[in-house]
């Protein structure tokens, strides 16, 4: 009884809706924004690490008498994550 009064009355008459749409887009962009801005931050952080492991390398290449380091993974087991 009450699902065929359900369908054949309109969730909400549609002069109102608008506002609730706007809404609801509103809150949608919010959402992409926040996750764009995540994504940003930690692409910078790992921008910032790739960095660091480069100047590493370059350090250990000199010092070893430019030959390549073949050994890192004792090296990353030694870093904190």
């Amino acid at each position: 009884m009450t699902t065929a009064l359900l369908a054949e009355l309109p969730a909400l008459p549609l002069h109102e809706a608008g506002k609730y749409v706007a809404a609801a887009y509103v809150v949608l962009f919010a959402m992409v924004l926040v996750y764009v801005a995540i994504m940003a931050i930690r692409q910078s952080k790992l921008e910032r690490d790739l960095a660091e492991l480069l100047a590493r390398e370059q350090r250990l290449a000199k010092g070893a008498g430019a030959a390549p380091a073949t050994d890192a993974s004792s090296e990353r087991e030694s870093t904190p994550a």
